[in-house]
């Protein structure tokens, strides 16, 4: 029960990695707001999950909403311990002079405006407790980018130097800032990683990691919650690759 008392805020929490945080943080004694652009989703994966779990639609590249789920987590928790950015998105692997604009703008939006507008919304009331803890899911993309993914890798490259800035800043405040960089998993993303899911892609990509299989949400849910528990009180600003060796 290390997260016992708690209250936390997962961004898409009700699928992939963003469900392994989930299910860890209620499973160590926290409240979780499952928060998802897809409600139907959101809705029924935080009903499985018992009543510490509390379903909200929240398109995070837009800042009413960011507001409106701040808000609403307030008003059904009275405080947000637990910050978790896990929400994002992709673009195919493409050549970098070919992902049209709409595409780089949405990897942008979902993947670094989200933690600046999730800041703007969570940070002062943070600030106002004297203590909190803020986990951006990046990924080993932003430390080894492969080809063809390039704005992707960028994106990620951008939050992880967020995570060190922000923790810099905050620190004063009482407030940890730490990353977790997966390895691709068995999430929605995947497909969209390897540009075509087969067994011949699949294996030449677990060949890249050392220990020979994807990340899980388990895996990430394991990392989260040791990184927002106060086991860590005196980590923060680090970017802690879950990835079986794939960045050595």
């Amino acid at each position: 029960m290390r997260l016992e008392g708690k209250t936390a805020i997962v961004t898409g929490g009700a699928s992939g990695f963003g469900a392994g945080i989930v299910k860890k943080f209620i499973a160590e004694g926290a409240r979780v707001m499952v928060a998802d652009i897809n409600a139907d989703a959101a809705a029924e994966f935080a009903g499985a999950q018992g009543g510490n779990a509390t379903a909200q639609t929240v398109d995070v590249s837009d800042s009413i909403s960011v507001e409106a789920m701040a808000d609403t987590a307030m008003t059904a928790f009275g405080k947000i311990d637990i910050m978790v950015n896990n929400a994002g998105v992709t673009h195919l692997p493409t050549p970098l002079d070919e992902v049209s604009e709409e595409d780089f703008d949405r990897v942008m939006a979902v993947n670094c405006k989200s933690v600046y507008l999730t800041a703007r919304s969570i940070v002062p009331l943070m600030k106002a407790r004297g203590s909190g803890v803020i986990l951006n899911v990046a990924s080993t993309a932003g430390v080894s980018p492969r080809p063809k993914l390039n704005w992707y890798n960028a994106s990620k490259g951008w939050m992880i130097t967020a995570t060190k800035t922000m923790a810099v800043e905050l620190a004063p405040e009482g407030i940890r800032v730490n990353a977790i960089n997966p390895v691709a998993g068995e999430t929605p993303l995947l497909k969209s990683f390897m540009g075509e899911d087969t067994p011949e892609i699949r294996a030449k990509f677990l060949s890249t990691i050392p220990i020979g299989r994807f990340s899980t949400p388990e895996d990430m849910g394991n990392a989260a919650c040791y990184l927002c528990s106060d086991e860590a009180s005196m980590v923060t600003g680090v970017a802690m690759e879950v990835d079986g060796g794939r960045c050595i």
